[in-house]
């Protein structure tokens, strides 16, 4: 397994800048801002440094309104144009993908009709049928749409890694996994392990940040014990830190990928 960190948690006022501090950390990848990349010119900027730098592109993380499943279709199509141009993006810059949610706690949401269907049935069906169109765009550029379900207080949703990857399976296509987050599995799975590896076959990125919110290292998931259960399962893939930082990058990021590397073993 490969660690990668969001570029916005290294300093440097350059997009070279915070690459070269990554490497010197001890990371081999980067997960890109969406936002970054959808401007042209910050577009220009990661193509340019990423071609001379052994930092890869990790993946693709938020930037844009995450809407896929709002009841206004002018913002849902938005929202899946946006996730389209971010896929092409990502197979250029050699990036397994950008990652997305359903949508976020508001009350732009679809309506309660029980006894019928409820607004969870609703929505998931919603999101199998959005999905279905993102997986075979995906396929058809060479990258990975991955899905990231939230703990309840951020999205209720999707909450659990097992019903994202029972919609991933329900889309039925290899263009759209799953990215279980190690900070949302500790508030919503009752057995980080066990979960993953049920979901195994449709695992395709990962996210750690510890139960503090912070850098791995700074609370008490046992990470040892989920990556033990990912290698099982034959998971090779990027860990990327999606974190706040307990204080200067300098000092807990070179720490904090120590502590990763001594429980990956």
């Amino acid at each position: 397994m490969k660690l990668a960190c969001q570029e916005g948690l290294a300093p440097g006022a350059a997009f070279a800048d915070r690459a070269a501090r990554l490497e010197s950390y001890g990371f081999e990848g980067v997960e890109l801002n969406g936002a970054r990349l959808l401007d042209a010119s910050g577009l220009a900027e990661r193509r340019s440094v990423l071609r001379d730098s052994a930092i890869r592109a990790s993946s693709i993380c938020g930037g844009f309104p995450c809407e896929l499943v709002h009841p206004d279709p002018a913002r849902r199509r938005k929202c899946v144009d946006t996730v389209k141009t971010l896929l092409d993006i990502a197979a250029e810059l050699g990036a397994t993908g950008p990652i997305a949610v359903p949508i976020f706690n508001s009350n732009d949401r679809l309506p309660d009709l029980s006894p019928w269907k409820s607004r969870h049935e609703l929505e998931l069906q919603l999101l199998i049928t959005v999905l279905t169109e993102l997986g075979a765009h995906a396929l058809s550029v060479g990258a990975r749409l991955h899905l990231e379900p939230l703990n309840r207080y951020e999205s209720n949703a999707l909450q659990n890694i097992e019903e994202a990857a029972w919609v991933v399976r329900e889309v039925g296509s290899a263009g759209v996994d799953v990215i279980p987050d190690f900070f949302h599995m500790n508030i919503e799975q009752e057995d980080v392990p066990a979960s993953l590896r049920s979901i195994a076959p449709q695992i395709g990125h990962i996210h750690v940040a510890d139960n503090t919110r912070k850098e791995p290292g700074t609370g008490s998931i046992d990470f040892t014990a989920g990556f033990a259960a990912l290698r099982e399962v034959g998971y090779d893939g990027w860990l990327a830190l999606e974190c706040r930082l307990s204080g200067p990058a300098d000092e807990v990021l070179p720490r904090s990928v120590e502590y990763l590397r001594r429980c990956l073993g």
